[in-house]
């Protein structure tokens, strides 16, 4: 909970998180900044320090970072890692070419995945037709 599969902020806080993986000393949350920043293509500054610590203390809670002893830093602990791989993974190579083989403008790949979508449409907008719901 909290970090859904579809949600682009939540993607955007697992690739940050493979970002810093080889980080010995880990990373400072100006570092995260910057890097989620990047990935959600919006200029740094315009993060503030609370949204940060929010995106930070999330990802505590759920055991993807830690925070290193009398220090201000974070490491991606084991299970993160995992996660953010699997996570980013997934989304990469099944998510997305999945939606782009259903979506009606999606280019024609005559998928029987997309056939399937069609036949689905078709069915819904004829009950929708016989119970006189549409607008």
């Amino acid at each position: 909970s909290g970090l859904r599969f579809a949600d682009p902020q939540a993607h955007h806080l697992f690739h940050a998180l493979l970002l810093f993986l080889l980080l010995a000393d880990g990373f400072r949350s100006t570092d995260f900044r910057q890097h989620l920043a990047d990935l959600e293509g919006r200029p740094a500054h315009t993060y503030g320090r609370g949204a940060i610590t929010y995106q930070l203390r999330r990802l505590r809670l759920h055991q993807m970072i830690e925070r290193l002893p009398h220090s201000h830093r974070y490491r991606v602990t084991d299970f993160g890692l995992r996660a953010a791989l699997y996570f980013t993974r997934v989304h990469a190579r099944l998510y997305r070419p999945g939606v782009a083989r259903i979506l009606p403008n999606a280019p024609p790949l005559s998928s029987s995945l997309q056939r399937a979508f069609q036949k689905l449409e078709s069915e819904i907008d004829a009950q929708i037709r016989k119970a006189k719901l549409a607008a």
